[in-house]
C-alpha cells in the first residue's frame, strides 16, 4: 500500500478551528493516519503557516482531502469572524453572541467555533431557552400573555422577549421576562432602553434585566452598539455569512 505525507498550509491570516472534525474525517477512512499539528483550536495564525502534517495511506489522504478541508475551512471561518467581533468590542461590557442562523447539520460545530473565538453561545435550539418574537406576541395578543404562557410551559429556562418599540420595552421590563431583545433599535433607542432599565432597577432595588441588541450588526457599528450599555450583541453573520478560510493540502515527498 502506497503511503504519503501531506501538509496543510494557511493561505491567509485566520483563527484555526475544527481539528477534531478534520482528524475524524480521515479516521473514518483509516485509523492509522498520524497527525502533527502546529496549533490548537482558537490559535490565530499568519498566512503561510504550516498548520498540520499528515502521514498515512495515500488512498485515504486523497479520499478524505476535500471533506476534511471543508470542515477546517468552514469552522476556521466561523471562528475568525467571531473573533473580529470580539476584538471590536474589547474593553466594553458587551458579550458577543451567536444565533441559530447556522449551516444545516453544523450547528454544534459552529457554536464550538464561536466559543473558541472568545464569543458566547445563544440558545442551541427551541429546548434550552424561549425567545418570544413578534409572531408569538401576535398569536396570543400581548407581550404579557406570551410571557405568562412561556412560564407555564417552561418555567425553568431563560425567557427572552423581542421588543420593537420603547412602549414594548416598558411593558417587557415590568414583566417576568428575564431578558429583552432590542430588535433593530437605533443607537439613541438603545441608550434610552438602557437608561430606563437602570432606572427601574434602582427604584425596585433589584438586579437590572439583561438587554440584547440584534439586527443590522456589522463590524462597522458593533463598537458603537456595545458602548450604549447593552449586555449582549447577537450576530447572525458570524455563522451564516462567512467565506471559507483559504487552506491548501498538498502531498509532499521526502518529509
Amino acid at each position: 500500500m502506497a503511503r504519503a505525507t501531506a501538509e496543510v498550509t494557511l493561505k491567509q491570516d485566520a483563527l484555526i478551528c475544527g481539528i477534531a472534525w478534520f482528524e475524524e474525517t480521515f479516521r473514518q477512512l483509516d485509523d492509522g493516519i498520524a497527525f502533527e499539528w502546529s496549533c490548537r483550536d482558537g490559535d490565530r495564525l499568519a498566512r503561510g503557516t504550516l498548520v498540520c502534517r499528515i502521514r498515512g495511506p495515500a488512498r485515504a489522504l486523497l479520499t478524505g482531502e476535500r471533506t476534511a478541508l471543508n470542515f477546517l475551512q468552514t469552522l476556521s471561518a466561523t471562528a475568525t469572524s467571531a473573533r473580529a467581533y470580539v476584538d471590536a468590542v474589547a474593553g466594553t461590557n458587551a458579550t458577543i453572541l451567536d444565533t441559530r442562523k447556522t449551516i444545516p447539520g453544523l450547528r454544534s460545530a459552529q457554536k464550538y467555533a464561536v466559543r473558541c473565538a472568545g464569543a458566547s453561545n445563544h440558545r442551541i435550539g427551541l429546548f434550552d431557552a424561549i425567545l418570544i418574537k413578534e409572531n408569538h406576541i401576535a398569536a396570543v395578543g400581548s407581550i404579557d400573555a406570551a410571557i405568562e404562557k412561556a412560564h407555564v410551559t417552561e418555567g425553568s429556562v431563560l425567557i427572552e422577549v423581542e421588543v420593537e418599540t420603547m412602549e414594548q420595552v416598558e411593558r417587557a421590563l415590568a414583566s417576568r421576562a428575564h431578558r429583552l431583545l432590542l430588535d433593530d433599535f437605533s443607537l439613541d433607542m438603545m441608550h434610552e432602553a438602557v437608561r430606563l432599565r437602570d432606572a427601574i432597577a434602582r427604584d425596585k432595588g433589584a438586579s437590572p434585566k439583561r438587554l440584547e441588541a440584534s439586527g443590522g450588526v456589522t463590524l462597522d457599528n458593533v463598537r458603537a452598539i456595545a458602548e450604549t450599555g447593552v449586555d449582549y450583541i447577537s450576530v447572525g453573520a458570524m455563522t451564516k455569512s462567512i467565506a471559507a478560510v483559504d487552506l491548501s493540502l498538498r502531498i509532499v515527498t521526502g518529509v
